[in-house]
């Protein structure tokens, strides 16, 4: 059996603190020399403007290990938004990252040779949250950053957990009620 991590993938969702600061990664994981690899360079290559794709970095000078990038679900076109993704944000991914390294979630002898993409939720309306407390959003994205990890080493939710739970559950934004009207 081989030790490598070609592609894995998870997601998750924390929310819990005020309005706008819920966190919602979605990742994926994988050698360097591999898909993963690919598409990390070339995401890092190929800038759009709103959405620009920044390594995790604990501080400036300071990048993860593995190797993270950061990409925004929101267009960000705003100098706020733009202040809280890439500081309280991309700072709790950063940590998020180490502190899958530190539980294990990704093997510590690795953490050179794998990559992460990962796809970053932050409310838009952040921008319109007054005293915003930051240690709050801090805590939510580091915890949905770990998260996420977790599920994609993982393999979760498995196959068999899917099957025998898809008729019992109902997305949170499905749009027709029980009664079958829109």
């Amino acid at each position: 059996m081989s030790n490598r991590i070609v592609l894995r993938a998870g997601e998750a969702l924390v929310a819990g603190g005020p309005p706008g600061t819920a966190a919602e990664p979605e990742v994926v994981i994988g050698e360097l020399d591999g898909p993963v690899g690919t598409a990390l360079a070339t995401l890092t290559g190929d800038q759009v403007k709103g959405h620009t794709r920044v390594f995790a970095l604990l501080n400036t000078d300071i990048m993860v290990r593995p190797v993270t990038l950061c990409v925004s679900k929101v267009t960000v076109d705003n100098p706020r938004y733009t202040n809280i993704l890439m500081g309280t944000v991309q700072f709790a991914i950063a940590n998020g990252v180490l502190d899958a390294v530190r539980a294990g979630y990704i093997p510590k002898d690795k953490a050179n040779d794998l990559g992460i993409i990962c796809s970053v939720w932050l409310a838009p309306t952040i921008v319109d949250v007054e005293n915003l407390d930051h240690k709050v959003l801090f805590d939510i994205h580091r915890k949905g950053m770990l998260e996420a990890i977790r599920k994609a080493m993982a393999s979760e939710p498995s196959i068999d957990w899917l099957l025998e739970n898809q008729e019992k559950i109902t997305h949170k934004y499905y749009q027709m009620g029980l009664d079958g009207k829109v």
